[in-house]
């Protein structure tokens, strides 16, 4: 009897400590001190940790500086405000603050040696708007990957450059202060991730839309070398010509351009100097009330130090793997609801000028309806397919790692875009097969729910590996534009040629001609 009461103690021992160790990592140390997580599932999930000091005061408009360390226990158990933005219904200004450069972590890790592949998101919203505590936190987590979701400063916060600014800078540049947060944010995962189960060796970054963009500009910089191993983007890239006008479409701006922008900024508000923006409430900078928007990434010789095309041409890039996908109905979400076929032939002349009569055969718009297909098409070629087709062609002939290309099209009823005339899949609705939405709703919505489960395990073999790959997936090869290479998503996954390819090229000879004139004009 004493021998089986000894064998029973010990197996629930053995039991008891296993279970114990199995636990989801919800306390953990970081630099500046113990943090403490939430229970998510078998999820740990670290809703807040400051990464940077608050870019408040003195410090805003200025580089990342350190977070201040603190006594105890820190529990993050909500997530940090949204950064100053216009407002609108759900997203109001008591939820704001410039107080705002948190991360978030979700974590399947049970100790901090089991070094996990690493996830980096970074959301998209122009530059102006969106937020970093969004729903990507289950569902590549639970595949086994550590995922980190980071804010950023947006808007004249994140993005204006000013002479006075560029003046006080000691390496002479300003702007790009929200690339600046994510670089900053890349360094505090390589110093503090392995606390959180995760390989600082294996860090993907991702993002959608100006997310995916931010993405190719760091793959572009020469600040984010060696902090990341991988990329993927959804619906952008950063490969227009640049001037040194402010930025329109079509034209990125140079540092000059865009202080030209922050000189019309200050104007428009009626102050004087760069001292009385200083003193200005962070939601008078950044309301939509403002009435002045288009804040943007400059190429400023530092943290971009050319145009992106050209860099790729030469190879002078963080040359690591990427997925590179875009959306068939992109410009859905853009087009306005009341375009007419007047308004559209002069948006079109006023865009492409001497190109106009090419550019409305490639794009009609002989009336309302194709003028709206028309503008939406335009819009998704010049914004999101022409920029990646430029990032993975590059890559194929420039760079030693690997590019794949992607194209989701799977038709679908859920969407972003309310307008009855979509015909696809719009921007942003690439985001719900990346999270938990059709997953959790296989039986309303089967074919998306089953197109999501594809691309997550895609996405989850590319962030382990490098390499999308496995067994039981279709083979996806690199990019090759004279080969079926891309891989779309519809109704499950097969390999087509390049999508769009008369419209795409047109826009790649156009925009070949605008970088031509930009450069004359800048000898």
């Amino acid at each position: 009897m004493k021998r089986l009461l000894s064998t029973l103690f010990v197996l629930f021992a053995v039991i008891t400590v296993t279970s114990a160790q199995e636990q989801p990592l919800l306390k953990t140390h970081v630099e500046t001190g113990d943090v403490e997580g939430v229970l998510d599932g078998q999820l740990a999930v670290y809703k807040a940790i400051p990464y940077a000091a608050p870019p408040v005061g003195n410090l805003r408009w200025k580089a990342p500086q350190p977070a201040q360390p603190w006594e105890g226990v820190r529990k993050c158990d909500e997530f940090g405000p949204l950064p100053p933005q216009p407002t609108r219904p759900g997203r109001t200004a008591d939820m704001m603050s410039e107080d705002c450069l948190y991360l978030g972590i979700c974590t399947p890790a049970t100790s901090s040696s089991d070094r996990l592949p690493v996830f980096f998101w970074i959301h998209g919203g122009g530059f102006q708007t969106e937020w970093y505590g969004g729903d990507l936190w289950k569902s590549l987590a639970q595949r086994g990957v550590v995922v980190v979701s980071v804010e950023y400063r947006t808007g004249a916060l994140g993005f204006m450059a000013h002479p006075e600014l560029t003046k006080e800078n000691p390496e002479g540049h300003s702007g790009n202060y929200g690339l600046l947060d994510q670089i900053y944010a890349l360094q505090w995962v390589q110093r503090n991730i392995a606390n959180f189960g995760g390989d600082p060796s294996k860090v993907t970054i991702a993002g959608e839309s100006a997310g995916a963009i931010s993405c190719s500009l760091l793959c572009g910089s020469p600040l984010a070398k060696g902090l990341f191993h991988g990329c993927i983007s959804q619906s952008g890239g950063s490969f227009a010509p640049w001037t040194d006008n402010p930025r329109t479409l079509g034209m990125d701006a140079s540092q000059k351009g865009a202080e030209k922008q922050g000189i019309a900024f200050q104007q428009h508000l009626k102050k004087k100097s760069l001292k009385q923006l200083r003193k200005m409430d962070a939601m008078s900078l950044c309301d939509g009330n403002v009435g002045f928007a288009g804040f943007w990434p400059c190429v400023d010789g530092y943290v971009i130090c050319d145009d992106q095309y050209r860099l790729y041409e030469r190879g002078e890039y963080n040359d690591v793997p990427v997925i590179v996908m875009t959306n068939s109905d992109e410009g859905a979400l853009f087009s306005p609801g009341n375009m007419t076929a007047e308004n559209y032939q002069k948006s079109v002349k006023g865009i492409f000028g001497d190109w106009a009569d090419e550019a409305l055969k490639t794009y009609p718009g002989s009336n309302d309806d194709e003028a709206w297909h028309g503008f939406g098409d335009a819009f998704r070629d010049m914004g999101f397919a022409w920029p990646s087709y430029a990032w993975v062609s590059l890559q194929a002939k420039t760079g030693k790692s690997p590019a794949y290309a992607a194209y989701l099209a799977q038709p679908s009823t859920m969407s972003f875009s309310q307008d009855p005339r979509r015909r696809g899949v719009a921007h942003a609705d690439d985001i719900m097969y990346i999270n938990s939405h059709f997953l959790s709703q296989p039986d309303k919505y089967p074919h998306e729910a089953a197109v999501s489960e594809i691309m997550q395990q895609y996405w989850t073999n590319f962030i382990k590996t490098g390499n999308p790959n496995a067994k039981g997936l279709p083979y996806w090869p690199t990019f090759d534009d004279t080969k079926p290479t891309t891989m779309q998503f519809s109704n499950g996954a097969s390999l087509i040629m390049r999508p769009n390819r008369e419209q795409v090229d047109f826009v790649d000879r156009f925009y070949k001609a605008k970088r031509e004139e930009a450069e004359a004009s800048r000898k």
